[in-house]
């Protein structure tokens, strides 16, 4: 029987789901079947959907089981000492954050965590090979900046 599920807040609620989507996105482009997935982390069939429907009664080591299964990590990236402004970007800087980032005009700033978050979160719509050079090179930088050198996707 699953354990009770701790109370979250509705942003942690969909952040959690968002990572079980992630996790499971990976897992169908890959084509690997939910049941050889469970087996190679070592959890239940049901464990599993529960962690892709992003329950968070399931344990942060089944997530890590999981996601070491599809041949990736889970990484949490902690807010850093340095309290100092993070630096902005220009959206219409690089055309795979333009992609991303449709929704506001093509001369807004945003930060550099918050284009960090929308390539995290929308990788899955970006073609990596048809970035352009400085784009790949600002990626890695943000993902080295703030994420130990390690992107959510």
């Amino acid at each position: 029987m699953p354990a009770t599920s701790p109370a979250l807040d509705e942003r942690q609620t969909k952040h959690l789901e968002r990572l079980g989507a992630r996790i499971k996105d990976c897992r169908k482009q890959l084509g690997v079947t939910a049941m050889i997935c469970a087996e190679a982390a070592g959890v239940s069939r049901a464990t599993l959907h529960r962690i892709e429907a992003g329950n968070p009664s399931v344990t942060v080591g089944a997530y890590l089981n999981v996601a070491n299964a599809l041949g990736t990590t889970l990484t949490a990236p902690f807010p850093t000492e340095d309290t100092g402004d993070v630096p902005m970007v220009r959206v219409v800087d690089y055309p795979g954050l333009r992609q991303l980032a449709w929704q506001f005009d093509a001369r807004t700033e945003i930060s550099e965590t918050e284009a960090l978050n929308l390539y995290e979160r929308e990788w899955r719509h970006l073609d990596y090979e048809r970035l352009t050079d400085r784009e790949k090179l600002f990626i890695h930088h943000l993902a080295d900046t703030y994420s130990h050198g390690e992107l959510l996707v």
